[in-house]
């Protein structure tokens, strides 16, 4: 596939028979494949991020055994701070993909690399 995108990009500058280009297309798929697994580096990372983070919810959202046997109280705190960390996990998952975003459109914004 690099090579394929290395040829349909120095054909749309040189033209279909590449008079006058002065590199091989082997060395533009070289650059087009590094930049596609750079990409899928990052979208592994970020497919790992969603997994922790569904794994975090899930457990938050499963009720431990011991709330069958504590009291309004307890069990009213105990939701208060799930709820919380609930929260905080998806503050700070909301800022990552939109610092991604920022990165990927190229705003500068955000920090280079996926966390």
């Amino acid at each position: 596939m690099s090579r394929l995108v290395a040829e349909e990009l120095l054909a749309a500058i040189f033209g279909d028979d590449l008079t006058g280009c002065p590199v091989s297309l082997d060395q533009v798929a070289l650059i087009v494949q590094d930049a596609v697994e750079q990409r899928a580096a990052q979208d592994a990372k970020l497919l790992d991020l969603h997994s922790t983070v569904m794994s975090s919810i899930y457990q938050l959202a499963t009720p431990p055994e011991s709330a069958k046997t504590v009291g309004p109280n307890e069990l009213r705190s105990m939701l208060s701070e799930r709820l919380d960390a609930i929260q905080a996990l998806a503050t700070k998952t909301i800022e990552t993909m939109e610092r991604v975003k920022a990165e990927r459109s190229g705003t500068g914004e955000g920090e280079p690399g996926v966390p």
